[in-house]
């Protein structure tokens, strides 16, 4: 963060940590900091006023903000061991050959990826639906039939484009043939 130069960063504990949902991490440069000290305007969410968080979080005073989610904390805890444990390295790699491994399979039968080689993150896949292809009847078979989810295009991109996730616990290589075979299953 500090070497990006970045103010303000967050996360969900959901995707490539593999953590349940509900927490989001966050870190603010001491320039984000200043900026909230700064502020004139009350904040309009209860929920988004970070510097009732910073209170509660610093323990200078007795502020109530939430009740921590201690589940959920030791959850996110257990999931960054094992990201460790596996190491960063690897778990980046893994990612990476999972990627060429669901490219090489979906453009064997026809499809082509939205973003340029140079652009895509391995665990973020976006491609088009070939023409002839039924964006909701192939989700719902892949559901029912495999049970396997994969997202729909959203916005302009709603039937045009699927969202595929490689994240995480779930990035396998087992994961990314079960989906090439369910599609070509699908698709003949």
């Amino acid at each position: 963060m500090d070497d990006w130069g970045l103010d303000a960063i967050y996360s969900g504990t959901q995707k490539c940590i593999s953590a349940p949902p509900g927490l989001s991490p966050v870190s603010f440069s001491p320039r984000a900091v200043e900026a909230m000290d700064q502020r004139k305007t009350k904040v309009q969410s209860w929920y988004l006023d970070l510097s009732m968080v910073r209170k509660y979080w610093e323990g200078n005073k007795r502020v109530y903000h939430h009740t921590a989610p201690v589940s959920m904390i030791y959850a996110l805890y257990e999931a960054l061991r094992l990201i460790f444990e596996e190491g960063l390295d690897e778990r980046f790699s893994r990612h990476r050959r999972n990627h060429e491994l669901l490219r090489e399979g979906l453009e064997e039968m026809g499809f082509e990826f939205l973003v340029r080689p140079e652009y895509r993150l391995p665990m973020l896949n976006a491609v088009k639906i070939p023409a002839g292809v039924e964006d909701a009847a192939v989700r719902k078979q892949l559901l029912e039939r495999y049970n396997i989810e994969i997202g729909a295009g959203l916005g302009e991109f709603a039937g045009k484009v699927w969202r595929i996730g490689l994240m995480g616990c779930s990035c396998t290589e087992n994961h990314v043939n079960m989906l090439l075979a369910a599609l070509r299953q699908i698709m003949k």
